[in-house]
């Protein structure tokens, strides 16, 4: 080969791998993601987290609207009106001659143009509503908490599902492993006529079923990503690994705070209506009040049967008052809304003491499941210790001719059975611990402290 075509062709070369290397960098696997980069990713891009930081800026607004109606109200206008037909009034008999005189009034063109100011001094009601501002923008505080809390209680729990059917999925092909290494051994005896031909099929059939199930895992694990991506709002074409495993972080320390209801978003949030409610009723009976405001106008106004001159001729007006208004009667409707306001917050009022009772009733069970699938992840740990000393000496055993196939297959069940049982204790274990969380309201602190 030439050196110029030599030349030409590592060109080429060179030339096809740049063209490739992006595609090669976009098709390699992404990061693994750990549960607090989920959560974190969640946080930021789940649909009802911006739709709780536009609640909070609505209530923001809301506060600057409460507060405009005890600013003073400015307002302008004008108007030209042509008189097509100026209207007619009589002058009694008498007053201009003998006979009643009727005359037209007025000039063809009027034009006005004026200001007008508003200023409330004393209503109650703006009063009241200027003072909900701090609850309402409570509210949407504890609005955006309860969402960020359902955000990390939706994500960890979808994660912790992803953790299983990855353990599912690594003890299946295990046990796939150990169960080929034995089908082998009994293919070679079969084939050398030491054992029957139904003692491979009968593992065979053993094999075959695992293989099925590690595909359902694998399917599982599939729809468990899905699931886990729709919570935290990435989009399902993206890939997602996760890091974390349940063998590796098992069984965390859990401290136990106490239950405190004040400590839990939805106690607060029916608290806080409970407030709102109660501010209600006042706004509605301060309706009994008088209200008294200040009012201002000014302007200018020209009149004349032809426009242009007209224009040229404005004369001011202006006046300065106070406003009283005194409500009398308005036919027992104030009264059936002031009834109506006693009934919501006696109605919220009982309702908050159910709540309460059901947030304990929550802890309580929370604590005692808890508990109970400590005890059997550490018991299922036993187990499957146990299960696979014994499965390891039954093959050793059937190896050397001293136990017959079906101790092995027994033993290699028993083990698959503990250890499906230790994997199911420990996303017990798992959700449980966020029952817990969430029931005495250290959701946020459990996702701080990952």
């Amino acid at each position: 080969m030439s050196p110029t075509l030599k030349m030409k062709k590592l060109m080429s070369i060179g030339l096809l791998s740049a063209l490739l290397l992006p595609l090669g960098s976009r098709a390699q696997a992404p990061a693994d993601w750990s549960l607090k980069a989920c959560i974190d990713y969640g946080l930021k891009n789940f649909g009802t987290v911006r739709v709780a930081q536009y609640q909070k800026e609505v209530a923001h607004q809301q506060a600057r609207e409460a507060v405009s109606g005890y600013l003073p109200q400015v307002n302008g206008s004008g108007s030209l009106d042509d008189n097509i037909k100026l209207q007619t009034t009589v002058l009694p008999a008498g007053f201009a001659g003998p006979e009643p005189l009727r005359i037209a009034l007025g000039s063809k063109f009027q034009t006005s143009v004026s200001a007008s100011v508003d200023q409330p001094i004393f209503d109650k009601t703006l009063l009241l509503g200027l003072k909900a501002n701090k609850p309402n923008q409570e509210r949407a505080d504890l609005n955006e908490r309860q969402t960020r809390e359902d955000v990390i209680y939706s994500i960890s729990s979808n994660y912790y599902q992803v953790l299983v059917a990855q353990e599912q999925i690594a003890l299946l092909k295990d046990n796939l492993n150990q169960t080929e290494q034995v089908l082998n051994v009994l293919k070679l005896q079969r084939d050398n006529g030491v054992i029957q031909p139904v003692d491979f099929d009968r593992t065979e059939v053993n094999y075959n079923s695992t293989k099925s199930q590690l595909t359902l895992a694998e399917n599982s694990l599939n729809l468990a990503l899905n699931r886990l991506k729709f919570q935290m709002g990435m989009p399902q074409d993206q890939n997602l690994m996760v890091s974390d495993s349940l063998m590796q972080s098992r069984l965390p320390a859990i401290e136990t705070n106490g239950f405190e209801a004040r400590n839990l978003t939805s106690f607060r949030l029916s608290e806080n209506e409970l407030t709102l409610q109660r501010l209600n009723l006042q706004r509605t009976q301060a309706g009994y009040l008088p209200k008294l405001s200040l009012n201002a106008r000014y302007g200018s106004l020209a009149l004349g049967n032809e426009l242009g001159p007209s224009l040229n001729r404005f004369v001011g007006f202006g006046s300065v008052g106070l406003r009283l208004t005194v409500p009398i009667f308005d036919g027992f409707k104030r009264d059936a809304q002031i009834q109506q306001s006693k009934l919501n917050v006696q109605t919220l009022q009982e309702q908050q003491r159910l709540n309460v009772a059901s947030y304990q009733l929550q802890f309580n069970n929370a604590q005692t499941q808890l508990q109970k699938s400590q005890t059997q992840v550490q018991n299922d740990d036993r187990n499957v210790k146990l299960a696979l000393k014994v499965y390891e000496v039954t093959t050793l055993q059937y190896k050397q001719g001293t136990k017959p196939l079906t101790d092995l297959i027994n033993a290699e069940t028993s083990y698959r059975q503990a250890q499906t049982n230790f994997v199911n204790s420990l996303i017990n274990f798992y959700q449980a611990r966020l029952d817990l969380e969430q029931s005495q309201g250290t959701l946020l602190n459990f996702y701080n402290q990952l």
